[in-house]
């Protein structure tokens, strides 16, 4: 009886396992998806969606490749409430990185 229960308890952690797995690759794609949608709509020709995409942005982990594709947005964006949005998001993840940089300092050597 005692083997019969093991098994039945290991069945239901491997589903459970499972399941929790798959909604997380799911949720990756999700994300993923999203972002890339954002930073499509960042320079669509609606103001209202470059509006948006600067939201969602601003929502991210700062990185090098969005702080850079930040200043190009800011090179060629000609509303100036978006283009400000867009640089005090970059001065935060630009202050965001700086704060991380010693612990990445002996990689880059």
């Amino acid at each position: 009886m005692r083997i019969m229960g093991r098994g039945r308890t290991f069945r239901t952690i491997s589903l459970v396992l499972l399941t929790i797995l798959a909604v997380l690759g799911v949720s990756t794609l999700v994300v993923r998806d999203q972002i890339t949608r954002h930073r499509r709509d960042l320079f669509s020709r609606s103001a209202r969606q470059r509006l948006a995409a600067l939201g969602f942005i601003a929502g991210s982990k700062a990185s090098v490749d969005l702080v850079r594709l930040l200043r190009d947005f800011v090179a060629s964006e000609p509303h100036g409430l978006l283009r400000r949005r867009a640089e005090q998001i970059i001065e935060r993840m630009e202050a965001q990185l700086v704060r991380g940089a010693p612990a990445r300092a002996g990689i880059a050597g």
